[in-house]
């Protein structure tokens, strides 16, 4: 979206340094590898980079003007300076000017697990009906926001946003910025405990969502005590509630329920997946759209990059669910997978992250909960996921990378096995599949 000066004014409370010539419409880049002639800089400053160091790159590659946090700092290769006391803040408020001025319906979702394949299943059932626009892969913070908003085009109706958050207060100023019509929160686990320090403090974040959701809107979640003790909004509130779905049928790359007395089908399979569409199912309702086509747009679905993918190399069938991982989601994906593959089954398990001072005995856990299951191949990558072994009673072997895990598949693993890649996005396993192919 283009702004005048006079907008980038109001929207901000910028403070003008030094201008010249304020003509014109602008675009606002805070990237200069991507920033084109006419544009205004925006620079970003983090813990780790800061943006204002490349101003004067962004004025050689046609810059118009510029945003600062230093006051004392004017270039006057720039046709104007502002200056706000936090880009960031600038940004997300440009953001929000964007939101309000398309005006599209926000769904906002946020959840220990499963956020990213919601988010997803949503935009392929709200675009049965609407022009829609998403949070591009899983850019879920205040940056990702942002992005989002300026990404909408003039004529978007509905905008998905994922909301994601490593601390209390993050989550409530994504929902403050981006006005959701509906909230969504998929679940409650044990993700982040290691920085909020217990459940109900990563409760109290996830139900932030509701902080900037409209009172004429709706809060969507499951029926859990944890949610509902947790959550502060007088608005219209939908739980809903896996027992009442009927007729399950799960098989390979396929699911089948009834819900609501209407039967629908995901080609993915897995309790957890079901649980995820009826969120989505009441989103749609929301918004009026018939359910022929929200049984369409779920069918549609299909999973994203390192999200139940699918490939076969070498005679192996891998799946690679090794976008994320935590208790709740690791056990979610060993019981449909063990439920639904036929042997001979392999199981590459690593590290879940960010568990904490108990990251020990939630990986014990998990080799706990294999303990019903039999005849499996198990194999362990990383110092965590080796209590998991050590805590089973299948036959396995630890690795410690890898190229050692992989070096094993290619020279033990029979040829028409399927092999489930599990682990925190930290341990790179798609590492493995890539060297399964190359060596």
């Amino acid at each position: 979206m283009k702004f005048t000066f006079d907008e980038i004014i109001k929207c901000t409370d910028a403070k003008v340094l030094y201008q010249k010539d304020t003509s014109g419409l602008f675009e606002i880049s805070t990237d200069t590898r991507k920033l084109q002639k006419g544009n205004i800089y925006l620079p970003l400053r983090g813990e780790n980079y800061d943006g204002h160091n490349f101003i004067n790159k962004a004025l050689e590659v046609g810059a118009k003007g510029y945003f600062t946090q230093d006051k004392f700092k004017v270039n006057k290769d720039a046709d104007f300076v502002l200056y706000v006391e936090n880009s960031l803040v600038a940004y997300l408020k440009l953001a929000n000017y964007i939101r309000n001025k398309i005006n599209p319906k926000v769904i906002a979702i946020t959840g220990s697990s499963g956020k990213t394949t919601t988010k997803e299943m949503l935009y392929s059932v709200f675009s049965t009906k609407y022009k829609t626009h998403k949070t591009y892969l899983n850019h879920n913070n205040e940056i990702g926001l942002c992005e989002t908003m300026f990404a909408m085009d003039d004529d978007c109706e509905v905008a998905i946003v994922e909301m994601g958050m490593r601390n209390l207060g993050e989550i409530e100023l994504l929902s403050t910025y981006c006005e959701p019509d509906i909230g969504i929160i998929t679940n409650i686990g044990s993700a982040h405990v290691e920085r909020l320090g217990n459940l109900k403090n990563i409760a109290l974040a996830k139900c932030e969502i509701a902080c900037g959701l409209k009172k004429e809107g709706t809060f969507i979640s499951p029926d859990s005590s944890r949610i509902k003790e947790n959550l502060k909004f007088d608005g219209e509130k939908i739980f809903t509630d896996y027992t009442k779905v009927k007729n399950v049928k799960i098989s390979v790359s396929h699911s089948e329920f009834t819900y609501e007395n209407t039967d629908f089908e995901l080609n993915v399979e897995g309790d957890y997946n079901i649980e995820n569409s009826l969120l989505v199912i009441e989103a749609a309702k929301k918004l009026d759209i018939p359910m022929d086509k929200i049984k369409q747009g779920l069918l549609n679905y299909k999973p994203i990059e390192k999200r139940w993918e699918v490939s076969e190399i070498k005679g192996l069938t891998f799946i690679n669910d090794s976008y994320n991982a935590n208790p709740e989601s690791m056990k979610a994906v060993l019981k449909t997978f063990l439920s639904v593959y036929k042997p001979p089954l392999v199981l590459v398990l690593g590290n879940m992250g960010e568990l904490g001072k108990d990251e020990i005995m939630y990986h014990k856990e998990i080799g706990e909960f294999l303990y019903a299951y039999k005849g499996i191949k198990l194999l362990t990558v990383g110092n965590l996921a080796k209590y998991i072994l050590r805590n089973s009673t299948l036959e396995g072997v630890e690795f410690e990378t890898n190229f050692e895990c992989a070096k094993y598949i290619i020279d033990n693993i029979e040829k028409g096995s399927t092999i489930l890649l599990k682990a925190s996005r930290a341990m790179k396993f798609e590492e493995i599949i890539e060297m399964v192919g190359r060596l």
